[in-house]
């Protein structure tokens, strides 16, 4: 049991919000009639696993729920902030209405960014995303990239915006 509030409502306001609304969430609970499932799985729950369960069926529904996360992430994705719009079925990019070239790093990038309008990311965490690796040492490379897609993007590109020591986000 959870100290202050029950799962379900932590899974609403998790849904509810924008920077967690992608999360894949399974339940794990005490509660196993199908009322309770049920109702947790229409609530937004990915997967709902009553106790007693063994470890390798939890692993297994954990993989289970990451590889379906992964296609319905990737398939027929349109993303947009203001003029700016990203196609990920047809891997395009448009701003301003006209079509933008970009390099898969770019087009990574920018795409990284457009899944976390107006959150702060560190320029470790874009590492890890776009470059697939854990970076120690100097941020220039995605400093450079970041300047790269600015120009690309024309107008639209100062809705990039540098957070002072911090990194970069996408938005206000």
């Amino acid at each position: 049991m959870l100290p202050e509030q029950d799962g379900l409502s932590i899974l609403k306001k998790l849904r509810e919000s924008t920077q967690y609304k992608r999360l894949a969430i399974i339940m794990l609970t005490a509660k196993g009639s199908e009322f309770d499932k049920v109702k947790g799985l229409d609530m937004g729950a990915d997967d709902y696993i009553a106790k007693p369960f063994g470890v390798m069926e939890l692993i297994s529904r954990i993989n289970a729920v990451l590889r379906r996360s992964d296609v319905i992430s990737d398939a027929g994705e349109k993303l947009a902030y203001a003029d700016i719009a990203l196609d990920n079925a047809r891997r395009t990019v448009s701003a301003g209405g006209k079509k933008i070239a970009l390099t898969f790093k770019e087009y990574e990038l920018l795409h990284y960014l457009l899944l976390n309008t107006d959150i702060v990311l560190g320029r470790d965490k874009i590492m890890e995303a776009v470059w697939g690796y854990d970076f120690e040492g100097e941020s220039r490379t995605v400093d450079m990239h970041i300047k790269t897609l600015r120009q690309k993007l024309g107008k639209a590109g100062e809705y990039i915006k540098t957070v002072r020591n911090v990194g970069y986000k996408i938005g206000e």
